[in-house]
């Protein structure tokens, strides 16, 4: 079957502007083909019902990588949320379905420091004491290098990774209300480098892929998004080749123009339909869309569970980790089979 139909133009990448924003404060909305060089997110014009001057109580901003090493998976990352910060390692262990984590909590939120883009070497680092984080960001010829440690009582975790890019960015930025942005780059990865726990190193081999997710927006003040993904290398048409996918439900206005749902390829990405996540037991998810493009089912292994309820702010944040199976469709109608790939999720609901 011929999914393009159902794929709308706004989905295909533009030329990306030099700013998110015009000299008025007002988004530039889309999809686009390489990244920001600026991205004065602080000066949209009325992103909330609150006044401008305080936009920075608003605004969210994160760097998290995502790291498959076959057995061993790695998620890591800095948050800004304004009030405070946190860096977060979680770390899945494919051989017995547990995951390890390490988070802290940063005081004042500048501790946790976000790049201003992701080019020329601009960094992002958290300056806490239990889980350290720097990411040093070239996206202008496709590298970045990631390296990090976090311990506690009884887990250690260290690693140092340097990551090439093996397909095109997916670089969205969504309107959540007329001039509200969520702007999101995640890329695919190749890996070189180690991951050591707890004393056990893994290198990573020529199937080893990674992605980074660099985000920045402004959410509704109670929120709700759903997201998995995959990353490694399968066989497509006889060759062993980097593949993955992203698929997110979020509170775009617009689902059919303002979505980052794709997969990549080795060397090209090509877009998915909207697709919505149906909760099917606390461990089982499945994801479809409306055409038949997107059908899988994710097993849950394990999760990362943070949970806050103070009845000002509240917090249900699942990060989970299993195994994918079902399809997914290019828009040609061509069918990649997902049994047995990772897959790494997002269920989070937030009044903040």
């Amino acid at each position: 079957m011929d999914f393009n139909a159902f794929l709308s133009e706004k989905r295909k990448a533009v030329a990306t502007p030099d700013n998110v924003i015009d000299a008025l404060g007002n988004c530039h909305f889309g999809t686009f083909d390489k990244e920001f060089v600026n991205m004065d997110f602080l000066k949209v014009n009325k992103p909330s019902a609150l006044p401008n001057f305080l936009n920075k109580s608003r605004l969210t901003l994160w760097e998290a990588t995502e790291i498959n090493m076959g057995d061993i998976v790695l998620l890591t990352a800095v948050c800004d949320m304004a009030l405070f910060g946190t860096a977060l390692t979680v770390l899945y262990d494919r051989r017995t379905k547990k995951c390890t984590c390490w988070q802290e909590m940063l005081f004042p939120a500048s501790k946790a420091e976000i790049s201003k883009n992701l080019i020329n070497g601009a960094e992002t680092v958290s300056h806490g004491k239990k889980v350290k984080l720097r990411y040093v960001n070239n996206f202008q010829r496709g590298e970045a290098i990631v390296n990090g440690h976090a311990e506690n009582k009884t887990d250690t975790v260290d690693y140092r990774v340097k990551l090439t890019r093996v397909s095109l960015p997916s670089i969205v930025n969504i309107p959540f209300d007329a001039n509200r942005p969520l702007y999101s780059q995640k890329d695919l990865f190749k890996v070189e480098g180690y991951i050591d726990f707890n004393g056990e190193r893994f290198y990573a081999d020529e199937n080893s892929a990674a992605i980074i997710d660099d985000h920045r927006g402004y959410y509704p003040r109670r929120s709700h998004y759903d997201w998995v993904t995959t990353l490694g290398r399968k066989e497509i048409d006889g060759k062993m080749q980097y593949f993955g996918f992203n698929l997110t439900r979020n509170q775009s206005i617009n689902q059919d123009d303002f979505n980052e749902n794709l997969i990549w390829f080795e060397g090209k990405t090509t877009l998915l339909t909207p697709v919505v996540f149906k909760h099917e037991t606390d461990t089982l998810w499945h994801v479809v869309d409306t055409h038949g493009m997107v059908d899988l089912k994710f097993d849950i292994g394990d999760e990362f569970l943070m949970k806050l309820t103070t009845g000002v702010i509240n917090i249900d944040y699942h990060i989970t980790f299993g195994e994918l199976s079902g399809y997914v469709c290019d828009p040609e109608g061509n069918k990649y089979t997902l049994d047995g790939m990772v897959g790494i999720g997002e269920d989070k609901s937030l009044l903040f």
